[in-house]
């Protein structure tokens, strides 16, 4: 069995007629037939009833006429994914992904995504999550990479890592053991991300937990930067919670110690498609290339 003796069949099945799929299909009516009767011959089976009207299917004929459509269809599928791939060569790779990703790792798809299509370029859009998730959902970026919770509305949501919230300080005392959401209440805070306030994820997942406490968050200090408020508990002003990627950086102050939760929390990160849609052979490139680096962002869910 044959691609051509199936397309040839699913042809004469369509147009009624050997002479009208041969026509169809540009080819001389006595190929096209004697393809069809090698296919019967092989199933051991007729596939049509042959009258003077023209062809009718027989009960193995219509069996068979869906399977042979899916599997030329699987191949008309296969051909265009190589055809997509091929295709990536020139235009504007383009993704949203959340504000600060560690630079090592975005420097690596960088590098590799260059190496692989020159002849694309690149644009990484940093931005908070809320705004990654807009944009998507907008369709001024066909795919984001976000740290949830996120406003998923229209969005197809793929989670890939997950790494851990930890709590900031210079207090040795305050370091020694899991901070509870009370104490996260009653502690002087430097949150950074002001301008989204508690759309940040991390702050909605905080204000979650101190609402079910019956308790509320209130940073006595608000910036724009993670530096700021990172360089704002270096002196001892207040305390924070970070990512705890943030603390594995070479450049973490060395006088800030950092402690779990005492109810563990997470950035988990995740894949966002405006759904329905199918990424550009490029974007997919670019969402591979981030996936592989998926280990930078923290452990696995």
């Amino acid at each position: 069995m044959t691609l051509q003796q199936l397309a040839y069949f699913v042809a004469a099945a369509t147009y009624g007629s050997f002479s009208a799929a041969a026509d169809a299909l540009h080819l001389a009516q006595p190929s096209l037939s004697e393809q069809v009767r090698r296919l019967e011959d092989e199933l051991g089976v007729e596939l049509f009833a042959r009258t003077t009207r023209g062809l009718t299917l027989t009960e193995a004929g219509r069996t068979l006429q869906p399977e042979a459509e899916a599997a030329l269809a699987a191949v008309d599928r296969a051909r265009q994914s190589v055809l997509g791939v091929r295709e990536v060569l020139t235009g504007t790779a383009t993704i949203g992904i959340f504000g600060r990703p560690p630079r090592r790792m975005v420097i690596r798809v960088v590098e590799r995504f260059r190496a692989e299509h020159p002849g694309v370029r690149v644009r990484l859009v940093g931005q908070n999550s809320v705004d990654v998730a807009a944009a998507v959902r907008d369709g001024a970026a066909e795919a984001g990479l976000v740290a949830l919770p996120i406003d998923d509305a229209g969005l197809d949501v793929r989670p890939i890592a997950r790494d851990e919230i930890v709590y900031a300080t210079t207090d040795e005392r305050r370091a020694r053991q899991p901070v509870t959401i009370q104490q996260l209440a009653e502690a002087s805070l430097v949150l950074y991300d002001s301008r989204y306030g508690t759309d940040d994820p991390v702050r909605r997942q905080l204000a979650e937990r101190a609402q079910r406490a019956g308790r509320r968050i209130a940073p006595v200090i608000e910036v724009e930067d993670y530096d700021v408020a990172l360089r704002v508990v270096a002196t001892g002003l207040a305390d924070t919670v970070l990512a705890s990627r943030f603390a594995r950086a070479p450049d973490f102050p060395k006088g800030v110690r950092t402690v779990s939760l005492a109810e563990p929390m997470f950035d988990v990160f995740a894949f966002v498609t405006r759904r329905g849609t199918v990424l550009s052979p490029a974007t997919r490139v670019l969402v591979r290339l981030l996936e592989d680096e998926k280990g930078a962002l923290g452990g696995p869910l």
